[in-house]
């Protein structure tokens, strides 16, 4: 009797699964997990995953699998039961989530083009007949297609060729040619010659050093932590010996040290730990206790830990006691570019028993550690992207900072929250589940006040060190007195004086890039606006244009007004750009650099701008939210907060909470190590509640205040929101298609939908938009009919003729 298997293919289509017959030759191979080829629609090829193999005829012709192209079970059930529930919470087709799970080296298909490998070389001698054929190929013309492999081999299947050729490291596909995570580089310290190679001829040299105290005492550094390690650091030798760079200048100058670059990896560097966890303190090991006695409950747990608590060695001390016992850990960050200084505390301690997973690491990198997590690797560092690795023996998932927004995946679907879905991981694999803030979500603190999560508090930080001093400076009464100073309040610019005149850092923060967010004409009102979206241009000093940061488009800076032909035009506002230049003119000897998007566009530059702050080439750091992010500089004595008010004025019901979330993990950068910090927050509204809360560091009052206000207006936690978007090129189908679909909701849901209404940004990279807001009970049972009710809806308002252009998608639990 024939068999039939059902196939997942990475395609935005409702059906999620299509049936193709077995050929008989193939039927040993099937089996739930596997990838094979096949030929979808005419003659387009792809590589798709047995979801089921049986025997159910379809009433329609069928075509055939045409090869399995992996040895044993490529993706586990686990896997595909998670798939499958991605797809249905959140709104879109299985096909959507296979293409966001899999690494893009896994998704073979007719349009791949196949580049050869130029450290390989020419010698093919271990490569088989047919290998051989395309190896050669590709060392005459460098790239070629699948179509022309099919043509050389002169056979219709020629993906397990080309499967094995990647994993012999022939050839990649060309969507591996982006830039490659590339590796820190920090500045080391070592013997000049002759000395590094006659280590005996030092002595004198040393002797003579007596009488320059601070020279010998770095040289004496040196000597003592070069016998501890392989190589020393600058910034090791001036900590250490207590000296300052001039003296460690003096000798690179008489030729008896000397400085080199050295590239520290974050991928595969650390083969062995260099460091211990460090002893756990009392509060640590009370808060471990309560964890384990929650984990014994099955339930996942809110680990509620002020800013520099010590949260990272708790983490630290859980996921050694999963390794002794064989299995593994997730560890989730947000942005984990920007959390480069855990993952290297997490390589010290567990050497290579870590791995990092990533969008920044190259796509071979991404399938070697995808296959070592199947083969048991223990340590998983992730971001969101890592909940759709293939675990052998998932035992700890580690969701830290849970609050942040980067964990919400927002375009492409699936626009799934990957903490909610650790959550549903964890059940799937019987897992623990960790969830770590210094300022949980809203919805986080409202489980675990209700039993629903376990609580773990910990308030006091390491080493006893006080929270840092938060100052509200009142810019109603800086302008009032004449004393503000260009965008800089009196007190603010005397606490940065201070901290420079004392050898400490400052951070200053805004969270908005560019120089001026507004160029506008004081004669007739025009302001520079996007040719695609409905929103202002930015003013980007450096490159002297205008930039819309949702879009990518740019103009050049106008001199007069094109609509008037004034020249009175003006910019107004201030981002991080304005703020360097404007710290500039009044500390002009300070050391002063940026960190957004612009300047740390990519790894490298990052790298380095951190690298620089923390061996304290930078003086002050202007930033966006990005320094906010798990970074920890033990030299910063001051934060600066420029634009709170902003903060709170934003549209959306969350506002409050992600002002106090921000203020709070920007002022934990203060005073981190051995003293207490300071923080000035420049506002208009000083008394704005969040502000107060923030002033006083007090955050169940806040998440009082905020949940007593939800509830009242039936937001979550106490409610389920799905915004529904509907997108055209054009202005008045998009409102049509938008009310006809909010009416077909309303016959069912009736109150529960709200709009149809223009978003904020009303107009987005050349479509138009139109929102509207589903507000429904906390009910599951609701919640899925209104989804099947959403996909019917939009799936016949799609049909009709001339609205073939529009697209409609939902955000369930919008962020």
């Amino acid at each position: 009797m024939p068999h039939f298997a059902d196939i997942i293919l990475p395609l935005a289509l409702p059906k999620p699964v299509f049936t193709y017959a077995v050929p008989d030759e193939l039927l040993d191979e099937m089996q739930i997990g596997r990838q094979v080829e096949i030929i979808f629609g005419q003659h387009k090829r792809y590589a798709g995953i047995v979801r089921r193999v049986h025997q159910e005829k379809p009433p329609y012709p069928t075509k055939p699998v045409l090869a399995v192209l992996s040895e044993g079970a490529f993706i586990t059930e686990q896997q595909i039961a998670l798939w499958e529930w991605m797809a249905m919470y959140y709104c879109c087709t299985l096909g959507e989530v296979m293409q966001a799970a899999l690494p893009a080296q896994l998704k073979l298909s007719s349009e791949t083009r196949l580049v050869r490998r130029m450290d390989y070389g020419d010698d093919f001698s271990s490569l088989d007949a047919e290998e051989y054929l395309l190896a050669e190929a590709l060392l005459l013309r460098e790239e070629i297609t699948l179509s022309d492999a099919r043509k050389i081999l002169n056979k219709k299947t020629v993906m397990p060729v080309v499967q094995r050729l990647i994993n012999k490291g022939v050839l990649l596909l060309r969507e591996e040619l982006r830039e490659r995570y590339r590796p820190k580089k920090v500045y080391a310290v070592r013997l000049a010659e002759p000395y590094r190679s006659q280590p005996d001829r030092l002595a004198p040299v040393l002797d003579e050093l007596g009488r320059h105290e601070k020279q010998l005492e770095i040289a004496l550094a040196y000597i003592h932590l070069s016998r501890q390690r392989p190589w020393v650091s600058r910034q090791e030798i001036l900590d250490k010996a207590n000296a300052s760079e001039s003296s460690l200048k003096a000798l690179l100058k008489k030729g008896i040290l000397e400085l080199y670059e050295r590239e520290l990896s974050r991928i595969a560097d650390h083969t062995t730990p260099t460091a211990t966890a460090g002893t756990l303190t009392d509060q640590q090991r009370r808060a471990i206790g309560e964890i384990e006695a929650f984990f014994a409950q099955k339930k996942p747990v809110l680990l509620y830990g002020v800013t520099g608590s010590g949260k990272t060695r708790v983490y630290v001390e859980l996921i050694q006691k999963v390794i002794e016992r064989g299995g593994q850990v997730l560890y989730m960050l947000p942005e984990i570019a920007l959390t480069t200084q855990i993952i290297e505390r997490l390589r010290r301690i567990f050497g290579a028993e870590v791995a990092v997973y990533h969008s920044k690491i190259s796509d071979s990198e991404r399938v070697e550690i995808w296959r070592a997590a199947a083969s048991g690797k223990p340590v998983l560092l992730t971001a969101r992207s890592g909940l759709f690795l293939p675990f052998k023996n998932l035992q700890l998932i580690v969701v830290d900072e849970e609050h942040d927004p980067s964990f919400k995946q927002q375009d492409p679907a699936p626009r799934y929250h990957a903490r909610d879905s650790a959550i549903y991981l964890a059940h799937l694999c019987g897992a623990n589940i960790l969830l770590g803030a210094a300022t949980p979500s809203l919805e986080s603190w409202h489980n675990a006040q209700s039993g629903k999560y376990g609580l773990v508090q910990m308030s006091e930080r390491f080493g006893n060190v006080p929270l840092p001093e938060i100052r509200l400076l009142d810019l109603r009464e800086q302008h009032k007195k004449r004393q503000m100073q260009s965008l800089f309040a009196a007190p603010l610019l005397e606490g940065i004086q201070t901290a420079l005149d004392q050898g400490e850092q400052v951070i200053l923060f805004q969270n908005r890039r560019g120089y001026s967010p507004v160029l506008e004409c004081r004669v007739c009102g025009w302001t520079a606006e996007c040719r695609h979206c409905d929103v202002s241009l930015t003013y980007h000093k450096q490159h002297h244009a205008l930039r819309c940061h949702y879009c990518g488009y740019q103009e050049r800076m106008p001199s007069i007004c094109p609509a008037c032909h004034s020249g009175k035009i003006a910019l107004l506002g201030f981002g991080t750009e304005k703020i360097e230049d404007e710290l500039k003119i009044f500390l002009p000897k300070a050391r002063i650099a940026r960190l957004d998007l612009d300047t740390a566009s990519t790894k490298n530059r990052l790298n380095d701008l951190l690298t620089d702050f923390e061996e304290k080439r930078i003086d002050i750091l202007v930033g966006t939210q990005m320094i906010t992010k798990g970074l920890d500089f033990d030299n910063v004595a001051l934060v600066g907060v420029l634009g709170a008010d902003q903060l709170t004025r934003f549209p959306d019901f969350r506002a409050g909470e992600r002002a106090f979330q921000l203020l709070t993990q920007v002022a934990g950068r203060a005073g981190r190590k051995h003293k207490r910090g300071l923080v000035m927050i420049q506002a208009w509204n000083p008394n704005h509640p969040v502000l107060q809360e923030a002033l006083h560091g007090n955050f169940e009052a806040h998440a009082q205040r905020e949940l007593e206000e939800r509830k009242q207006f039936l937001y979550p936690p106490f409610a389920r929101l799905i915004r529904v978007y509907v997108r055209h090129p054009k202005e008045e189908i998009t409102l049509a298609i938008a009310r006809q679909l909010a009416e077909g909701l309303r016959q069912r849901l009736a109150h529960r939908v709200l709009g149809p209404t223009q978003p904020t940004i009303g107009r987005l990279r050349g479509y138009f938009v139109q929102e509207i807001l589903l507000k429904l009970e906390k009910s599951a049972t609701l919640l899925d009919e209104t989804k099947r009710l959403l996909l019917d809806t939009a799936g016949q308002l799609a049909t009709q003729p001339g609205w073939s252009q529009a697209r409609i998608y939902a955000d369930v639990d919008p962020m």
